[in-house]
């Protein structure tokens, strides 16, 4: 009685792939926006001025360090913390992995023979993913904090497109740590029995409210970085005089 062996189905060239849509648009995109905003936020943050126009103050700034002893850019004192909580995300690893490694491009295409080995080696830093979690929530009260200084100006109380944009910036930015999956693991992924536990009332809502948060994720992670950098760029060209600040209030 003979057996019958099945061939391992060959692997496609690099780049070639049997799928009928657009899959490179979505890698293109992923990357254009990724590279963009590096190369801005890299440039922004070596500047050292136009980062204070009134009460507004960049979130590339804050918290704003200052003194003779640090010759450089504030902002170079306090980036690594929202730098690496983005850089380790469970997202924007998906995201560079696929668009700027191709490691793959999308799904069903064809690539090169990989080995994947998880987070070791040159990718262990990833791993420091739960711990930059904690500066990061930190992040999230400053820029309340400076979001909530922003309705305060010179001659008293009042709101300009300045205001609206710190305001957003600091929602969206909470939109995007609240979400993290570190977090969610934090208050309440790690239990088996809510009700065995002490407050496992209150840790199981906690664990509700950043599934909620984290359901959304990827869009939580664009919609902040995009507006985390037009909110430096609103405030440069305010401070630059180029643009002027409408008030409402």
């Amino acid at each position: 009685m003979s057996e019958t062996t099945t061939a391992a189905p060959a692997r496609l060239p690099f780049l070639e792939t049997e799928r009928l849509d657009n899959w490179w648009s979505g890698p293109i995109a992923t990357a254009a926006g990724l590279i963009l905003f590096v190369v801005y936020s890299t440039w922004a943050a070596f500047q050292g001025d136009h980062y204070m126009a009134g009460p507004y103050l960049s979130p590339f700034y804050s918290p704003l360090i200052l003194g003779d002893w640090w010759p450089l850019s504030p902002a170079l004192l306090i980036l690594w913390a929202p730098g690496g909580f983005r850089v380790t995300c469970y997202y924007y690893r998906k995201a560079y992995y696929r668009s700027l490694f191709l490691t793959p491009p999308a799904c069903g295409v064809g690539g090169k023979p990989q080995r994947y080995r998880g987070e070791r080696a040159i990718l262990l830093f990833q791993n420091l993913h739960r711990y930059f979690l904690y500066p990061a929530l930190a992040l999230v009260v400053i820029l309340w904090i400076d979001a909530i200084e922003a309705f305060f100006f010179q001659d008293g109380f009042g709101m300009g497109v300045g205001t609206i944009v710190l305001v957003l910036n600091a929602f969206f930015l909470m939109g995007f740590t609240f979400g993290c999956n570190s977090l969610r693991h934090l208050v309440g992924g790690n239990i088996d029995c809510y009700s065995c536990k002490t407050l496992g009332n209150q840790r199981y809502g906690a664990w509700r409210m950043v599934s909620m948060f984290n359901q959304h994720h990827m869009v939580w992670a664009w919609i902040s970085l995009f507006w985390v950098g037009f909110a430096d760029l609103y405030i440069r060209l305010v401070s630059m005089g180029i643009v002027g600040d409408v008030r409402f209030l």
